[in-house]
């Protein structure tokens, strides 16, 4: 892709990002909900609780981003990156935004001495399955993911 620049999203974007992050939750079928996505997005960057990679197209148009929390691997004993998010906006998708913001994601990662990035995906998410598989992220094939809602 030409003129792709992956940059850190700062409290600046807040309104980029959280339009993008608004779009990503759709894409996982939640309903759209602009106002609670610049919450939740404002949160992450006033309180350092996430890394945002943005990634701009040659006019510094918004075309996806990835969401990276600090976590950290018990049985390693090391600090790891939780890649949660990464979104690309249909029309630059097949184009290397999802792969350069991977890259620059796992070059963030290398500068902070975390361990590893772990992620998880829809089962039927096959595009993105290709692109991770191809910058040698490898499928866990031992462990099964489980989720528990928490209500109030």
């Amino acid at each position: 892709m030409n003129a792709l620049t992956i940059r850190h999203a700062t409290l600046a974007d807040l309104h980029t990002v959280a339009a993008l992050f608004d779009t990503y939750r759709q894409f996982y079928e939640q309903p759209a909900d602009l106002e609670l996505a610049k919450c939740f997005i404002h949160d992450r960057l006033a309180n350092g609780e996430s890394e945002i990679l943005l990634a701009l197209d040659a006019v510094e148009k918004a075309i996806g981003f990835c969401q990276l929390y600090p976590t950290f691997c018990s049985v390693e004993a090391k600090p790891i990156y939780s890649l949660y998010d990464l979104f690309v906006v249909p029309k630059a998708r097949r184009l290397g935004t999802g792969r350069a913001l991977l890259r620059a994601a796992e070059q963030l990662a290398r500068e902070r001495g975390k361990a590893r990035m772990d992620l998880t995906t829809a089962k039927t998410n096959r595009a993105a399955q290709s692109v991770y598989e191809s910058l040698g992220w490898v499928r866990d094939e031992v462990f099964y993911a489980y989720n528990r809602h928490i209500t109030a």
